[in-house]
């Protein structure tokens, strides 16, 4: 398994730099045909709705296509895939960032429950308690 920076994943999903999106789909291609396959990490996938966000001004419903596509991908190993798919389900209906939601399922999942959180945005989330 080979782990992928944000900047590789990005190229290889957006190609708005045709040598870099080349060289990223030409490596994750040879990585997927011997085998291997692509680890993205929490903070790779945060990143990743960060960029596609604020450099692409991709809209919310394009950004949850982008993830659900990876989470079905099986040549992309996400880091607790289950955890990532509870968050991106509240993710697609709520109003707070996509990095909140899974800091409130991780955080479930080592037995706290709720967060504390200062952000009203997620008041309707169980996972949280507004302060």
């Amino acid at each position: 398994m080979t782990g992928l920076d944000t900047n590789v994943l990005v190229r290889y999903l957006v190609k708005d730099d045709q040598k870099q999106g080349d060289r990223a789909a030409s490596f994750i291609r040879t990585k997927i045909n011997s085998g291997e396959s692509c680890y993205l990490n929490h903070i790779v996938l945060c990143e990743l709705v960060w960029v596609l966000e604020s450099a692409y001004r991709y809209k919310k419903h394009e950004i949850v296509n982008v993830l659900e596509k990876l989470l079905i991908t099986k040549q992309f190993e996400i880091e607790d895939r289950d955890i990532v798919r509870h968050a991106l389900n509240e993710y697609k209906t709520g109003n707070g960032d996509m990095a909140d939601y899974l800091i409130g399922w991780l955080n479930r999942s080592k037995g706290c429950n709720p967060t504390a959180t200062f952000d009203a945005d997620l008041r309707t989330c169980e996972n949280f308690q507004i302060l």
